[in-house]
């Protein structure tokens, strides 16, 4: 096992970049890592320069107050040495979320928690669209007047994004939003007195996501718009283009492939968590 140098992750997240889609959300956090985003992660693999598993945990050496849970990811194509990473390499003595992994491992990761008498147990299962090509995103018509709201979400709105984020309305949730705000793309439509009524951010691994409308603002295509401009912002600054969508979302679902997304229809990625 070794831990990566960062000269060593740069070369990792090139070596990621072939095993797309699958491999996007490992590739999203180095991309941010590479590039000096916040991060309180350190990043194994299995063998260097050839490498089997990649995984992502908590680096001991750094403890981040924006920090929101402690998370592991990981990227494999082999089960077996999969196994041995988990074992080896993850601390499974605390509460954790393995995130945005690929389905087919659920029977390895239940199977290693089960050795250490560690509970599990499923959050959520989603689907990864992404857009291979910005020339296939559909861009809705916008007016002059729309154009003029279009802007960027800052600290003042830290507090209504946490509150309406399923996953927010806490003080961890606002350490959260408050750190993708600071350091990663936002996009939002203003009201008339500048504050904002619909939004779109990008999480730590560079997914979009967190896009939500102000219940008395629905039904006006501001969800198309935002998507459309974030996706342009990405692409034009070199981020990856992707979300992961929960697999019960159709809304979500259809709006995104209607604007050009696509997916691999056999894969699903799942959250975990352990030690409850």
């Amino acid at each position: 096992m070794k831990v990566l140098n960062k000269d060593e992750l740069q070369i990792a997240e090139g070596v990621l970049l072939k095993h797309f889609p699958r491999s996007y959300k490992v590739y999203g956090f180095l991309y941010g890592v590479n590039r000096n985003k916040p991060s309180t992660l350190e990043v194994v693999v299995d063998s260097w320069p050839e490498f089997k598993v990649i995984l992502l945990r908590q680096d001991p050496k750094k403890k981040h107050p924006q920090d929101f849970m402690k998370k592991v990811s990981f990227y494999s194509t082999d089960e077996e040495v999969l196994r041995k990473v988990l074992r080896e390499e993850v601390d499974w003595s605390t509460y954790f979320i393995i995130g945005g992994f690929d389905i087919s491992h659920a029977d390895t990761l239940k199977a290693v928690s089960s050795e250490k008498k560690v509970k599990n147990r499923d959050l959520t299962l989603v689907r990864l669209l992404y857009l291979p090509d910005i020339s296939h995103l559909l861009t809705p018509d916008v007016d002059s007047q729309l154009e003029s709201r279009i802007s960027s979400l800052n600290f003042s709105h830290v507090d209504i994004v946490n509150k309406t984020w399923k996953f927010g309305g806490d003080e961890k949730g606002y350490r959260n939003i408050k750190n993708l705000i600071s350091n990663f793309p936002t996009c939002c439509i203003m009201d008339t007195q500048g504050e904002p009524v619909a939004w779109i951010l990008v999480y730590d691994y560079c997914a979009m996501g967190i896009l939500y409308t102000l219940p008395e603002h629905r039904g006006k295509g501001y969800a198309k718009v935002l998507i459309s401009n974030m996706t342009k912002k990405l692409h034009a600054e070199g981020y990856p283009v992707y979300c992961f969508i929960e697999e019960d979302n159709m809304v979500s679902y259809k709006l995104f492939q209607n604007m050009g997304f696509t997916e691999d229809a056999s894969y699903r990625a799942a959250w975990f968590e352990f030690n409850l």
